[in-house]
């Protein structure tokens, strides 16, 4: 028997579950540099679901712009680890922020594929 299934055994599968997690989460910062803000972004490349259920909620609205503004203030960090951003910034990075650079930011935060600048201003 391997070592994992001895371990299921002898400790309830949430506490299983709690250690997996709590051992990605706690893991290095990674970091992006936002060249035309001239200051790095750090972030982790995982979440919990209470952070992500704001975003799906808005993105199943159609809200998109909003999802994305939503991700970079809910998983920017700064080198401490503390977010960079704060839901009274939200207005200024939704008005007055490069959408390009909302783009760039969010497809690395979310390590994946987003819509273009033009699909995303349509919404």
């Amino acid at each position: 028997m391997t070592d994992t299934v001895e371990q299921a055994k002898k400790k309830p599968a949430i506490d299983l579950v709690k250690k997996h997690f709590q051992g990605r989460i706690a893991g290095a910062l990674n970091k992006y540099h936002v060249e035309p803000w001239g200051f790095d972004v750090y972030y982790r490349t995982i979440t919990s679901l209470r952070q992500e259920a704001k975003i799906v909620e808005l993105s199943t609205q159609g809200k998109t712009v909003e999802a994305l503004v939503e991700g970079i203030l809910s998983k920017a960090l700064g080198e401490d680890g503390k977010p960079l951003f704060h839901m009274s910034d939200k207005s200024v990075l939704m008005n007055e922020a490069d959408p390009q650079v909302i783009l760039d930011l969010s497809r690395v935060l979310n390590g994946s594929d987003l819509p273009s600048v033009e699909d995303a201003e349509k919404n």
